[in-house]
């Protein structure tokens, strides 16, 4: 009773404060012209839309945390290392950084979650495949949400449904502090994606979106999922498979076509349905539906239901359902 609780004001605390901040961070973006412009090419929004998105999820989770975690919770260590990427994603909101630079904040936020203590403990790897694992897993999943915010509540749905999926899994091993953590991060994404959806009234910025992927990216570090299952470290892989799978394919195509893999292009799958005729709000029901699908199977795997023959055909229908619907025409 007392944990439920807990659980409902951490939720709603959150929703409340997010909710609360994003029109005056609206007002605010207008005021000093934090603006996303649209631009004929990538950018082909109708008007000038304000960014600070993330900043305002990112107050409403630290004020609910800070009134339902203790301050001395390793939690907080690593908020502070996301908040390094919420820093670097503003700058570039606001004066544009170089693709170096960027990458050079994702890496030094990547050491303090490492010197945090967040990262894989498997003893098969071996200490230094251990963080090297791991750093590579940060610096793929920050990037992995920057390149998946291109539509309208795109990323913001993205990281509730894998929020989602990793509550189940902290609720069923019995860690509540993580699902207190999870709340919070779920209320202000709920909150936002209110002003978010399309047409959405305000944009992440690349302050939210990288703060997304080092946020989701550092969840899997907070749960032994060795105690459950021998393999329980590919569970993130598969939950997180919506973003993996656009920054993958991103990769593919780009390269090539001869074109830097950070560089813009027309080539994310959000681009390519909108191109088949899907509408915004069917492509963020697509989205949240093949994550259902993704955190089911590995919800099966957990249990050891299922064994690698069947994870690797259900991973390759995953793939073909993926697929079809980009090459479709």
């Amino acid at each position: 009773m007392e944990f439920g609780l807990h659980a409902f004001f951490a939720l709603t605390t959150a929703f409340l404060v997010t909710f609360y901040l994003v029109p005056l961070f609206i007002k605010v973006a207008r005021k000093f012209g934090i603006m996303d412009c649209p631009d004929g090419g990538l950018k082909k929004h109708k008007e000038p839309t304000p960014y600070l998105g993330g900043l305002a999820i990112y107050v409403g989770l630290v004020v609910s945390m800070a009134l339902v975690l203790p301050f001395e919770h390793p939690f907080f260590l690593f908020i502070f290392a996301s908040s390094i990427l919420l820093f670097i994603g503003l700058l570039d909101d606001l004066v544009q950084l170089t693709p170096g630079q960027k990458f050079f904040g994702q890496f030094l936020a990547t050491l303090c979650y490492l010197k945090a203590g967040f990262y894989l403990k498997v003893a098969f790897f071996g200490s230094f495949w251990n963080i090297v694992i791991s750093a590579f897993w940060f610096m793929v999943m920050s990037n992995a949400f920057n390149l998946i915010d291109v539509m309208d509540g795109l990323a913001t749905t993205t990281a509730l449904s894998i929020a989602c999926a990793y509550l189940i899994f902290a609720f069923l091993m019995g860690q509540q502090a993580l699902c207190l953590l999870l709340l919070c991060f779920i209320g202000a994404l709920l909150a936002f994606l209110w002003f978010n959806r399309p047409p959405a009234r305000i944009y992440l910025g690349d302050s939210g979106s990288l703060f997304f992927g080092g946020f989701l990216g550092c969840i899997p570090f907070t749960i032994s999922w060795s105690e459950y299952n021998d393999f329980g470290y590919l569970i993130p892989i598969i939950v997180s498979a919506v973003p993996l799978m656009e920054w993958g394919t991103l990769i593919v195509v780009r390269t090539y076509k001869g074109i830097a893999f950070y560089r813009g292009s027309p080539d994310h799958f959000s681009i390519y349905l909108q191109q088949n005729g899907w509408r915004k709000n069917a492509i963020l029901g697509y989205v949240a539906t093949m994550t259902a699908f993704a955190a089911t199977v590995s919800l099966i795997f957990f249990y050891g239901i299922l064994n690698w023959q069947e994870l690797a055909f259900l991973a390759l229908f995953f793939m073909s359902l993926w697929f079809f619907f980009l090459l479709r025409r």
